[in-house]
Parts: C-alpha cells; sequence; structure tokens
C-alpha cells in the first residue's frame, strides 16, 4: 500500500500530477490516493490547482457536453 510520504515524492520528482498519474504510478485505487492527496492538503503539504483547459480553438467548448471533463485537478508540492 503507498503511503503519505511515497505520494508526496512521487509529487516532488514531477512537479505536478493529477490524482489518476498517482494512482497509476503507485498502483493504489484511485479513491485511496484522493483521500491522501485531501490529506495531504490538510496537513498543508500539498496545494490543489485547478486548471481551466478552456483554451479551445473554435470556442464551441463552453457548449459542449464534455466541456467539464477539460478542466484538471493537479496536485503539488506547497512552497513556504
Amino acid at each position: 500500500m503507498a503511503s503519505l510520504m511515497q505520494l508526496r515524492d512521487a509529487i516532488a520528482l514531477n512537479g505536478r500530477m493529477e490524482a489518476s498519474q498517482l494512482s497509476q504510478l503507485l498502483a493504489a485505487p484511485l479513491p485511496l490516493i484522493e483521500a491522501m492527496l485531501e490529506r495531504l492538503i490538510a496537513m498543508g503539504k500539498l496545494k490543489r490547482i485547478e486548471q481551466d483547459n478552456s483554451g479551445c480553438l473554435s470556442g464551441g467548448c463552453k457548449s459542449c457536453p464534455e466541456g467539464p471533463k477539460c478542466n484538471t485537478v493537479v496536485y503539488q508540492l506547497k512552497t513556504h
């Protein structure tokens, strides 16, 4: 099972990562990784960054039913 330290170290080595990437890298279930990420955020070790990928060239993304899937959430170490 993945530990909080392994999760933090993986993010430190890669800069920014999505929960799904961490789940694959650490071979751990996504719900477990998400819970661990929330714990690290509560401890002040990580920050959650919502990336708006609205760089749609056609401008039709606002009405696209898949539009919300274009937004991604990444995690990175919190700098003090």
